[in-house]
Formats: C-alpha cells, structure tokens, sequence
C-alpha cells in the first residue's frame, strides 16, 4: 500500500512523466505510479527484492548501491523524485539535481523523535528538525511540509515534504 503522502502529491505530476522511486524495495510506490502512467524507474540495491518489479508495465528496474560509489544515473534528470523510508544524507544534493525543472521532489522519512517508537532509532537515520526544508531551500517551491506524530500504521515520527524545483 503506498504512503498517503505519496499519493496526496502524486497528482502534481505532470501525465506520463518520468518518476525516479529511490531506494524502491519492492516498489510499492512504484506500482501505484505505473497503475497512473508514470513512467518508473525503480532503484534498489537489493537485487532479490526488486526483481519483484520485473513484470511490472511502466517500471524499469536498476540494482545499485546509492551509498556507495558514483550515482548510478549521471545525466538523467526525473519530473518526479520519490523517497519513502530511507535516508542518506549524501545524496540530499543528488536527488534535487535530478528534478527537472518544474518537476518535483517528493519525500518521507523518519525524524528525530521515532527512538521512542522503535526502529530506526539511531540519529543518522532520523532527520533533524526542519532538515528536508533546509535541504531544498532556494532550490524549490515548498509545496507542503510536514514534521508530525503518524500514529498509523505503526506509531512513529516523520518528517515529509513535497517540493516543484524552480
């Protein structure tokens, strides 16, 4: 089932544009938006997990490490970016490069605060108060922020934006 979030600002993309789910898993996000006509590329590197996506109409698949090595789509760029889950700090600059401009950034993770509800609870995995509007100020438009309690499905903090790249 894909995130509420994701699908509250997947209606800002523009039809038939080209998406980038990051770190996809088994791409529950890239399902919903190839279901809509978006054209998917899902990255993963999990190799057994993502070949889940195989089959999938409108979803390419590419197995990669995004935290190790060199970016694994130099010169693409995306209308849509989404991120659901993950962070890693060093692609913040990478994953607003590859918007296009016009295009837009969509992304939830956990935030400070979720140590008190489980995993993840080290703080390299939790962003930090106002971290995503940091990450794309006077790059992109804040379309909406969030930095909230989500008791559902499982009680934890999240910290979610959706920004348009200038």
């Amino acid at each position: 089932m894909p995130s509420p979030w994701v699908v509250r600002w997947a209606s800002e993309l523009a039809a038939g544009a080209q998406v980038l789910d990051v770190a996809s898993g088994a791409g529950r996000h890239a399902r919903f938006l190839a279901d809509r006509g978006f054209a998917v590329t899902a990255v993963d590197r999990d190799p057994v997990v993502i070949a889940e996506l195989a089959d999938v109409p409108g979803v390419a698949t590419l197995v990669a490490d995004l935290e190790s090595g060199p970016w694994p789509l130099p010169g693409r760029r995306f209308a849509g970016v989404v991120v659901t889950n993950y962070l890693h700090r060093p692609l913040f600059p990478v994953l607003v490069d590859v918007v296009e401009p016009g295009g837009v950034l969509v992304y939830e993770t956990f935030a400070v605060g979720n140590e008190r509800f489980g995993r993840p609870s080290n703080p390299a995995f939790l962003l930090q108060p106002g971290e995503l509007l940091e990450l794309v100020r006077g790059r992109m438009r804040v379309l909406g922020y969030e930095d909230v309690f989500d008791p559902a499905p499982q009680p934890r903090m999240v910290q979610r934006i959706c920004a348009r790249k200038l």
